[in-house]
């Protein structure tokens, strides 16, 4: 769809933006948000095909973690944290847990965006001594309020999600989860606070 001139703001710089100029950009950017999850989902599907060294490829580890919680139990917000968790493989490998916690953490719980944030050390307790690193790097969060959650995605959700024939759901069960839990931010800047409301 291609948006009319009339449609879109007016200013050169946003010093000179008007009233008229934000609903505008407010308008066009909520209708461009109800498919951020779509997007999200897109990308995942680039994960298919590079396996990186590993016994199966990104998509298929991504889609055996989300198995292994939903199958486990856990809630659906914690499911597709898992299935998002490696998300940004492709992008930045050297940052990837950053990226996949950026991305979600306008829509999950502050231990669901520190776990996804902190798996990548919190993951080397399994291999970095191979690679001459401090496999106890995570003890860094030890005492921390979300380090055993950490942990324990990493032992029941993460690790062991490199099978080749395992009984991985497809993405297709997950794509429901994925558009509820990123149907509406829960926090964002962007977001006039109950504080804020109650002051006008």
């Amino acid at each position: 769809m291609t948006e009319d001139a009339s449609d879109r703001a007016q200013f050169k710089a946003m010093v000179d933006g008007t009233q008229d100029d934000w609903m505008k950009i407010v308008a066009a950017t909520a209708d461009y948000n109800r498919g951020v999850a779509d997007r999200v989902l897109a990308h995942l599907r680039t994960l298919a095909g590079d396996c990186g060294g590993f016994p199966v490829d990104r998509l298929e580890h991504s889609l055996q973690s989300a198995t292994l919680a939903h199958r486990d139990g856990m809630d659906e917000e914690y499911v597709v944290c898992a299935l998002i968790h490696d998300i940004g493989d492709i992008l930045c490998s050297a940052s990837h847990a950053d990226l996949g916690a950026t991305i979600m953490k306008p829509y999950v719980s502050e231990a669901n965006y520190w776990t996804m944030a902190h798996h990548g050390i919190f993951q080397g307790y399994y291999f970095f001594h191979y690679l001459g690193l401090d496999r106890n790097m995570r003890d860094q969060f030890r005492g921390h309020p979300h380090f055993e959650r950490t942990a324990m995605f990493c032992a029941r959700h993460d690790q062991n999600a490199f099978d080749p024939g395992y009984d991985t759901m497809p993405l297709a069960a997950f794509e429901p989860m994925v558009q509820r839990v990123m149907a509406r931010p829960k926090h964002t800047i962007y977001m006039r606070t109950e504080q804020q409301a109650a002051a006008e």
